[in-house]
């Protein structure tokens, strides 16, 4: 039975990705659906540099804009959602683009990587929650270094989510999650697949991270965080703990000026850059696109993807 085509369009944040995204999709009869953790909520448009109606050009885009701020979005869901929706973009002869930063939610749509083992005693959840919530992810992190040495050196300790995660798959099974993620990831796609890591020289993408953290409080950040405070979102959410938002929301209780504010956004969105390269560097048949050596002309990049689709046999 012959494999389904996919295409990946990945990086890190700033990159570029999403003008690509759309001349790519407008080339190959593509529709896109989302891989990133902040563009599936409403309301947070400015924080999340969402795409806009006019930016999509009518390419039909899928997981922007389909949850509230206090549902809950992980991996799961981001799998089950992009499935149905390949299905719907099959079915109309198109071809799906997951476009996006999150590294692991594409992984886990690559390799059809198997959850059902993760669901785990929510008593036990709760009370991982309500520990770090008391003391600190660090607290966590350092029960995770004791159970899984492998997946703390690879979950950051502020990322609470992932590390309850991992905890309770070990709580569950007594196994560890790297061990079981790392099997998973030795599976075949069942897609026939191009997985494009779009990239920059570092210093470049830097400035990019810093000139769009500034335009994001030009366009109305803070006011756009004070109305997402008044629809009652606050810091126990998910969405509230995105890069922007909690900064924001921190300047807004008052625990930090709006100058250190922006100034934490910046660091840390650098060094969530950082990690995400990093990520990509681990997945296996990565194809990386530097713009540097494309003299930063999409034009070129383009030329380039589709000979690598065509080889694939991907499109015609």
């Amino acid at each position: 039975m012959m494999k389904k085509p996919l295409i990946i369009l990945t990086g890190p944040t700033a990159v570029g990705k999403t003008e690509l995204s759309i001349r790519l999709a407008r080339l190959i009869n593509g529709s896109v659906i989302s891989a990133d953790s902040m563009q599936v909520y409403r309301h947070m448009d400015i924080g999340s540099a969402k795409i806009t109606k006019e930016e999509m050009q009518e390419i039909p885009h899928y997981l922007i804009d389909e949850f509230e701020p206090d549902e809950e979005f992980h991996v799961v869901r981001f799998q089950e959602y992009a499935q149905k929706y390949m299905q719907k973009i099959y079915a109309g002869g198109r071809i799906p683009i997951i476009v996006g930063g999150t590294g692991f939610y594409i992984q886990a749509l690559l390799y059809d990587i198997d959850f059902t083992q993760e669901q785990g005693d929510t008593c036990y959840r709760a009370a991982l929650e309500k520990l770090a919530k008391e003391r600190g992810g660090n607290v966590l992190h350092e029960m995770l270094r004791e159970a899984d040495p492998e997946a703390a050196e690879q979950i950051h300790e502020n990322n609470i989510k992932r590390m309850v995660r991992a905890l309770e798959f070990h709580h569950a099974c007594g196994g560890k999650i790297s061990a079981h993620n790392k099997a998973e990831r030795q599976k075949e796609s069942p897609y026939n697949f191009a997985y494009f890591v779009l990239n920059d020289d570092r210093q470049k993408l830097y400035e990019r991270i810093n000139g769009r953290v500034e335009q994001m409080i030009a366009n109305g950040l803070v006011e756009e965080v004070k109305d997402l405070q008044e629809l009652g979102c606050n810091r126990s959410m998910v969405s509230m703990q995105g890069l922007g938002y909690k900064e924001i929301l921190a300047y807004l209780e008052g625990e930090l000026t709006l100058e250190e504010a922006v100034y934490q956004i910046k660091r840390d969105t650098r060094h969530f850059a950082k990690r995400q390269l990093t990520w990509f560097r681990r997945e296996r048949e990565v194809i990386w696109v530097d713009k540097q050596t494309f003299d930063y002309d999409n034009d070129k990049i383009l030329s380039y993807m589709r000979e690598i689709l065509k080889e694939k046999e991907i499109i015609l």
